[in-house]
């Protein structure tokens, strides 16, 4: 019986890359969304042609009603849920002079609040089965701070305390809980930006590029697999040694 992987915020970028990674594993995906268009059936179309199943789950997750609808859908239709990725996200980037009361809540309701949301739904079902994994998706930006992303900065910050006091709450039963802070990614936000730009950024990285969605998503497959029993509460930099 395969694994059931659930991912928030996966019919793009990032969270994709997650659901066709551990798709390619073997696992059986869940994922959610808030409006039906073609990269949601595009998204279902790739993970089902790995030869594993698919459920696609309408909600908000800033919405703790949706979100015990489309939990207990995907139990109805899995039976459990293994693997918990948290990754929906939004940013209304501005510098906190200019920024609108309703800019800051929406950021700390879809990433926070919205995290606490799914987390929460899910967990019985994790603490009965006396194991899981959840794997959270911080930034970097939530270790180091950010001019003009206060909102986000803070949502991400608040995602890396959740992280270890619940890995703190519910490592007695199995379940792992763990982040990852991806750095400067590339994916379509970032293919808007002019190519010195790009050049400008790579040049702050050790590394000396971007990352890639697959240099998140392999990090992601490793602490969903066996391979990681022993490792809960941490945070895991992906950004090239940006913030070393």
């Amino acid at each position: 019986m395969n694994k059931v992987a659930f991912i928030t915020g996966a019919t793009r970028g990032i969270g994709k890359q997650i659901a066709m990674v551990l798709a390619e594993n073997g696992y059986d995906i869940a994922l959610n969304y808030r409006t039906e268009n073609d990269n949601l059936r595009e998204t279902i179309k790739e993970i089902e042609s790995k030869n594993v199943k698919c459920l696609a789950v309408k909600g908000d997750v800033s919405s703790y009603e949706n979100c015990e609808t489309f939990v207990s859908q995907i139990i109805n239709k899995f039976g459990k849920i293994d693997v918990l990725v948290n990754n929906a996200g939004i940013t209304k980037d501005t510098l906190l002079m200019r920024m609108k009361k309703e800019d800051f809540e929406d950021v700390i309701d879809v990433n926070l609040v919205g995290t606490f949301n799914v987390t929460k739904n899910v967990i019985s079902h994790m603490m009965k089965a006396r194991s899981g994994r959840i794997i959270n998706i911080s930034s970097v930006v939530g270790v180091s701070g950010n001019a003009g992303q206060t909102n986000y900065a803070a949502s991400k910050a608040g995602i890396i305390g959740f992280t270890k006091s619940l890995a703190k709450e519910v490592a007695s039963r199995g379940i792992l809980v763990n982040a990852v802070a991806p750095g400067f990614i590339e994916t379509q936000m970032t293919d808007v930006l002019k190519d010195e730009i790009k050049e400008k950024i790579a040049e702050t990285i050790p590394l000396k590029r971007m990352g890639t969605a697959t240099d998140v998503a392999n990090v992601v497959k490793f602490l969903a697999s066996d391979d990681s029993s022993y490792i809960t509460g941490q945070v895991i930099n992906i950004d090239g040694g940006m913030l070393m």
